[in-house]
């Protein structure tokens, strides 16, 4: 006796919700209550019900493929994003094709053509920087989504990182330690991100009534550069107690040169970090509290749009991710919590 397989209908009637509530839910959409969501969940495995892909696609004209298109060729930052638009994806039962366009535009011009004739329903297009790209949308049939570095077109759907509000939870924990001779130090002036963190510090600092130590000093991603700004800052203005520094490798620079200077971190100045990769920010000594850009969160979110695109619901425009402060031992250990930090993490976190 051959034993009949489960029905989306025998899952909803289990779960006691409407078959399109259940599709909703097995598909990993957002507009689902989670509690409703677990019930659909636990009735699909107690009937082992398994969707049919074909069918689902015959019905929707859908492959339930999507693509995700980086130019990332170092993924500090875009492997996190695709990281979380996989994990999205994974939820949502849709197939993913990764292409790595190695910041070459031929080469990526090669790989859209590739997934299109792939019969992908949407893209994921992920940036190396957070400054605008050039857009692709009007050269696709199918909805795209921008994650990291934005569309040039403001028609489009972009995610970014929060950058200006990152360098504010910055300045404001700095601040909130007694603080008051506050300096920054950054990458190239050709980067938004550094830009916009620049703004932030600027516009935090005059906000609280105090001055910006110096101006704020521009220059590579790098340690050395750290160091190099280290003993330029130091030496021209001794007065100074905090540094905010544009990413994690700064900001290691930064600490070595100063130890090297007999100034104590955090107790004579202290420091900040941006990007929390945690190779630098939980080994650097002392432990190097950081802005963390939340990029799986970002990517998570821009997989969702690519869903609501893909249903005719697209949310055009720049739309900013909140960052998170993590706090370790190189400004304050152990200072009661403010209502602008997000997340503690300790020595070993």
């Amino acid at each position: 006796m051959t034993t009949r397989r489960a029905t989306i209908t025998d899952v909803a009637a289990l779960a006691g919700v409407s078959v399109a509530t259940a599709s909703k839910a097995l598909n990993g959409r957002d507009d689902v209550r989670a509690t409703t969501r677990q019930l659909v969940i636990d009735a699909a495995a107690q009937l082992s019900f398994q969707p049919n892909v074909l069918a689902q696609g015959l019905l929707s004209g859908q492959t339930r493929t999507v693509g995700l298109l980086t130019s990332d060729m170092v993924g500090r930052f875009g492997i996190p994003v695709l990281l979380g638009a996989e994990n999205a994806f994974g939820a949502g039962e849709m197939a993913v094709l990764l292409c790595d366009a190695r910041g070459d535009a031929i080469r990526e011009q090669h790989y859209i053509r590739t997934l299109l004739s792939r019969r992908v329903d949407g893209l994921i297009v992920v940036g190396e920087s957070t400054n605008p790209r050039p857009s692709i949308t009007k050269d696709v049939p199918v909805p795209v989504v921008y994650a990291y570095a934005p569309s040039d077109d403001p028609a489009d759907v972009s995610f970014v990182p929060d950058d200006e509000g990152g360098a504010r939870l910055a300045v404001r924990h700095l601040i909130a330690t007694g603080r008051t001779r506050v300096a920054h130090i950054t990458g190239p002036t050709t980067y938004k991100a550094a830009t916009d963190r620049a703004e932030g510090v600027r516009e935090t600092l005059e906000e609280a009534g105090l001055e910006q130590a110096g101006e704020t000093l521009y220059g590579a991603w790098s340690q050395r550069w750290g160091r190099l700004a280290a003993d330029m800052l130091l030496l021209n203005d001794p007065t100074v107690d905090a540094v905010f520094c544009g990413n994690d490798q700064i900001a290691a620079g930064f600490i070595e040169a100063a130890r090297e200077r007999g100034r104590r971190v955090p107790d004579d100045i202290a420091v900040v970090g941006y990007d929390n990769w945690e190779v630098l920010s939980e080994e650097t000594r002392p432990t190097l509290t950081t802005i963390d850009p939340d990029l799986e969160r970002l990517g998570h979110t821009a997989a969702q749009h690519l869903f609501a695109a893909i249903d005719g619901k697209a949310t055009p425009g720049v739309h900013s991710m909140p960052t998170r402060l993590v706090i370790r031992d190189s400004t304050a250990p152990g200072i009661p919590d403010t209502p602008w930090q997000v997340s503690r993490g300790g020595s070993g976190a």
